[in-house]
């Protein structure tokens, strides 16, 4: 079994900062793409971050210049580091994993967490 285990969501006022962290455990023989979306209420989720295991990192407009993903491929982690957040930056974010599994059926499979909620709010 694959799990990808979230951590460092809250409530923030505007203009404040929050890490996020995501951790993949289990049956990893190697992990592909990472990244993180986001689910704001009455939307559809949507492209925060990624990083291949290349380190080529794409971001989303809306968070460019705010926001820094940064992986960590002998610890199987992903961290978020966001700055400047804004009202609109409320949402459930998800981890996300493309992971190679060490045992049969090998995949690649798509794993992700179960979500960790960050609120903007003054």
């Amino acid at each position: 079994q694959v799990q990808l285990v979230e951590s460092g969501g809250g409530v923030v006022q505007p203009g404040g900062s929050l890490r996020l962290s995501c951790a993949a455990h289990g049956t990893i023989l190697e992990i592909y793409d990472m990244g993180w979306y986001r689910q704001a209420p009455g939307k559809q989720r949507e492209l925060v971050a990624t990083a291949s295991r290349g380190d080529s990192i794409k971001y989303a407009d809306s968070v460019k210049g705010r926001v820094t993903i940064s992986r960590d491929n002998g610890k199987s982690t992903l961290d978020l580091q966001m700055n400047s957040l804004k009202p609109e930056d409320t949402a459930v974010y998800y981890c996300y994993a493309n992971i190679l599994r060490s045992i049969l059926p090998r995949g690649p499979y798509e794993h992700w967490g179960q979500g960790t909620q960050v609120t903007v709010s003054s």
